[in-house]
């Protein structure tokens, strides 16, 4: 019987969403705790994906720019970019989504994987991505780690949390 695979998925853990334009104290107060998580898995053999919000010049006209007037993680900026202490390496996947919950790139994972996540916005981009690979991969296991998250506020953390938890996902 082989090993199942693994991957840690780190979630948009980009500058704009630690120190810029979105910037977040519990995202990077989460930034150690990930670190160390990552050095971890890739000890493991485990495989490393990073998920990065990516809008255009055209974010503003979106309907997600009506609903946050806030440009960030622009393609190519450096808010766009993971924060350096959580860079990626040549190994890694790098999946460039165009909103918070992007269900296509799930499908670059493995069904009956094991699949870690951590990130922020546990409450907008953690969830909906927990959600998305639950559906799209119905037998894999999710296990969100909880101290590796970061919510808009506590209390939407830790719905979040709950709301994942009711869907199946394993809180760590």
């Amino acid at each position: 019987m082989s090993e199942k695979k693994k991957y840690l998925v780190v979630i948009d853990m980009q500058n704009d969403f630690c120190t810029g334009a979105l910037k977040n104290a519990d995202a990077v107060a989460a930034i150690p705790f990930i670190k160390e998580k990552i050095a971890e898995f890739r000890k493991s053999g485990a495989s490393i994906v990073y998920t990065r919000d990516t809008h255009g010049l055209d974010y503003m006209s979106s309907l997600e720019g009506k609903h946050l007037p806030v440009p960030h993680c622009i393609e190519g900026t450096e808010g766009w970019q993971i924060t350096e202490e959580l860079r990626p390496q040549a190994e890694d996947k790098i999946i460039n989504k165009k909103t918070f919950g992007y269900p296509g790139w799930a499908n670059e994972l493995e069904d009956g994987a094991e699949i870690y996540m951590a990130g922020t916005c546990t409450d907008i981009c953690v969830v909906s991505n927990a959600l998305a690979i639950k559906a799209a991969l119905p037998n894999a296991e999710v296990y969100v780690f909880k101290e590796g998250c970061a919510g808009l506020t506590k209390e939407k953390h830790e719905a979040a949390l709950k709301v994942m938890a009711s869907c199946q996902c394993q809180i760590i």
